[in-house]
This record gives C-alpha cells, sequence and structure tokens, in this order.
C-alpha cells in the first residue's frame, strides 16, 4: 500500500512538553531549590549540575540537592518551601527558546491548532504562561495534576486531543523526556525529541523511538505540510 497519504495527511494539531521544550524554566527553578537548600545551610548547586534534571521538578530538583540527605527532611515541606519561592519568582528568568515564537507563528498563519501538555501543575502552569504574549493563541493546557494520570500516560494528551476536537493520530507531541516520547507514542502521535532541552550528555535520544529528533524548534517547520 503506498504511504503517500501518510506522509502528506494535514497536520491536525501540534502539542508541547513545556519546560525545556517551549520555555527554558531551569534557572528559576534552580534559584528555588537553591533558595530551600540555603533554608537548611546546604551547599548550593550550580547551574551545569541543576539544568540537565530541570524538568523532573521539585522532586527531581530536591533529591539532587539533598542527594541522600532528604530522608532526613519532611519531603512535603520542602517541596511547599520550593514551590512557594518558585511561584514567587516564576519568570525572572526564564524565557523562550530561540525559534519558538517563528514556529508558533507558523502554527497559527497555518490554521493549526497548538497546545502544551505539561507535568508542572496546573496552577503553577497558568501563573507562567501570561507572562509571554507568544502563548495567548494556546489552544489547550493539561497540566500534570489535571487529571489523575500524567505523562508518560498517554491519557493527558488524549484529553488534550478531545477538548480542541482533534484525531490524535494526526497529531506531532515534541517533547524533551522520554516520559514525552513514551506518552505521545502511547497516543499514536508522531513524536519529536527536542534535541536543545534538558537532556542528560550521555544520554541516548535514540533508545527512546521517538519518530525524530529534532535540534532547534523551527526544524519542526520541515515536517508541517
Amino acid at each position: 500500500m503506498s504511504t503517500e497519504n501518510q506522509t502528506t495527511k494535514p497536520i491536525a494539531s501540534v502539542l508541547f512538553d513545556l519546560d525545556g521544550t517551549l520555555l527554558d524554566t531551569a534557572d528559576d527553578l534552580g534559584a528555588a531549590l537553591n533558595h530551600v537548600l540555603q533554608r537548611y545551610n546546604k551547599p548550593v548547586v550550580a547551574a551545569k549540575d541543576y539544568r540537565p534534571v530541570a524538568s523532573d521538578g521539585a522532586l527531581g530538583l530536591l533529591n539532587l540537592g539533598f542527594g541522600h540527605d532528604i530522608k532526613n527532611y519532611d519531603y512535603e515541606v520542602l517541596r511547599q518551601q520550593f514551590l512557594d519561592y518558585y511561584q514567587e519568582n516564576i519568570a525572572v528568568h526564564t524565557r523562550l527558546y530561540s525559534g519558538v515564537t517563528e514556529l508558533l507563528q507558523h502554527l497559527e498563519a497555518n490554521g493549526i491548532p497548538w497546545g502544551i501538555i505539561t507535568n508542572k501543575p496546573e496552577g503553577l502552569t497558568k501563573i507562567l504562561l501570561p507572562h509571554y504574549p507568544e502563548f495567548i493563541n494556546c489552544a489547550v493546557m493539561v497540566g500534570g495534576d489535571t487529571l489523575t494520570k500524567r505523562k508518560p500516560d498517554p491519557e493527558p494528551i488524549l484529553h488534550a486531543c478531545e477538548l480542541i476536537n482533534v484525531n490524535n493520530q494526526h497529531c506531532y507531541y515534541v517533547g524533551d523526556a522520554l516520559r514525552d516520547i513514551q506518552a505521545g507514542n502511547s497516543a499514536l502521535m508522531k513524536t519529536f525529541v527536542a534535541n536543545w532541552g534538558y537532556i542528560l550528555a550521555d544520554e541516548d535520544c535514540l533508545t527512546w523511538q521517538a519518530d525524530h529528533i529534532i535540534d532547534t524548534p523551527t526544524d519542526l517547520l520541515a515536517f508541517i505540510k
């Protein structure tokens, strides 16, 4: 059977992860981590060390900062201190990755709805997004606690497709973590690794089984017909 129709099939929607894909949030997340560490007279963590795990959220960052000692603290207290500081300083250093604006403008100009599926809590995401006018036309946003399940489960992605009434099999999903690709693959979408994101230096993204690995946001334009 010919694959021509499959390769030229119109794109119904493009959905994105947020941290490490559309926004570089690492330095604000790292600042929240270091604020908590300083409260407990712990050494702060350098940017080169916290950036690769920034998209793992409070859990990943606090484990990085406290190491094995975290068992000696009330994790929920640490997490709340982290989140309180982050919420108050949520867009101090955060910026869009180069090329994101052009990509979103292209999607909008061609009538392709786009949205954000993130494991960041929904409340924090709603506080963060309005700082960036480029996101005003975001068609759908699903946070990490919007549903009972989160990525790598495909349910948040499938829920987003239902909300904007698009066929999930005609959508793209772009993210910088294995859980993003697992979720997108399980949702039967074409998946793209955002190779500019928070990926460990020794991570082999080829093992994630994404359809494509792209190095800049505008590389996605070559796949949008």
